[in-house]
């Protein structure tokens, strides 16, 4: 695996509101925020551009509404505020779809792949990698740097979030879409990457 010298960290919604487990449910992969964190500093210290994504819901009484404590980062990412690339703020799934630009913005700086972070697994970070790979950017996704939780669909059907994560993985690859990798691999291409650039 290689990664390009140019290649963006996508970090996205890692925010506090997350960690309100009375609003979402039960939540899979405990090492996310670690490997989030691992891969921030992998990032810089390779000089290559980390982005921030911020979820502003427009849902009544969600926990990530502006003006709510959940809306605020994760402290690990919180520090990262002033020193990001780019920071990008959005109302909807796609980090495509959010002010500034990121498809812009991307393509102003010649970058063409993507690694994709997050939370959650099935929505924000998988729609933003279906998106990337539509427009023709080479994505790389570490399913252990993303969480999900737990979700109920039509008629009583639910899933749990190792096996919505699961899904997420077979739909990527299986389509296309992205690489699954893991941030063990990422971090040894990273620094490899580093001494050879």
């Amino acid at each position: 695996m290689e990664i390009a010298a140019k290649s963006a960290l996508l970090v996205v919604d890692v925010q506090k509101g997350f960690d309100d487990a009375s609003f979402w449910g039960p939540r899979n992969n405990p090492a996310a925020e670690a490997n989030i964190a691992a891969l921030m500093d992998a990032w810089q210290q390779s000089g290559r551009p980390v982005v921030l994504v911020r979820h502003t819901s427009r849902t009544p009484g969600s926990v990530l509404g502006a003006g709510q404590p959940g809306h605020a980062f994760k402290d690990f990412v919180a520090q990262w505020e002033g020193r990001e690339a780019l920071l990008v703020t959005k109302t909807v799934n796609s980090s495509f779809y959010g002010t500034p630009d990121l498809g812009a913005w991307l393509t102003a700086q010649g970058i063409g792949q993507l690694v994709v972070t997050g939370i959650q697994t099935n929505m924000c970070v998988e729609t933003t990698a279906r998106m990337a790979g539509n427009l023709g950017y080479d994505v790389l996704l570490p399913l252990d740097a993303t969480h999900t939780f737990d979700l109920e669909g039509p008629d009583g059907l639910s899933l749990t979030a190792d096996q919505l994560a699961t899904a997420t993985a077979v739909n990527l690859q299986g389509g296309g879409f992205a690489r699954v990798v893991t941030t063990a691999q990422l971090l040894a291409a990273s620094g490899a990457a580093q001494l050879t650039a």
